[in-house]
């Protein structure tokens, strides 16, 4: 299992992932490939990232992080478009995604948030540490990152 941050886009590799979610009734992949293809979110600011999991050559697993463009709030970032295989799901792949996503938004955010209406997704954000909201638009789960004592994320 690789976890990388995609430097090189290939939406060629994503064709089964595609496949497989949008049968499962997710479009968020859909939209992946469709906001990169077109400009809208290519992850390319400094703080943000997309990442892969590979597995046998094989992208079996995607995470994005960007800034949250519905904050008020400045040194928020949201998780984007987390998705792992069907066959490779508890197996770790999903959590070591967010672990490198975390680790990527400590360094620039004080604060992650995402939004799903997916029970299994919002009890895997809880184990991770995210606190559930109800009271946000748009939010569902907050991670606080904290800052560092000499002011920085």
């Amino acid at each position: 299992m690789r976890i990388q941050e995609i430097s090189v886009w290939n939406h060629e590799e994503l064709v089964a992932m595609l496949a497989e979610s949008s049968s499962e009734g997710f479009r968020h992949i859909e939209r992946l490939i469709h906001e990169y293809e077109t400009g809208i979110n290519t992850f390319e600011q400094e703080d943000e990232s997309l990442f892969e999991c590979r597995m046998h050559d094989k992208v079996v697993g995607i995470c994005g992080l960007n800034r949250d463009p519905y904050s008020e709030v400045t040194g928020t970032g949201r998780i984007r478009r987390l998705y792992v295989m069907r066959e490779f799901r508890r197996h770790g792949v999903g959590r070591r995604l967010m672990d490198a996503v975390i680790q990527k938004a400590e360094n620039h955010y004080a604060r992650l948030v995402l939004y799903t209406d997916q029970p299994v997704a919002g009890s895997f954000y809880r184990d991770l540490g995210f606190r559930e909201v109800t009271s946000m638009e748009k939010i569902t789960h907050v991670l606080e990152l904290g800052e560092k004592e000499d002011g920085s994320y």
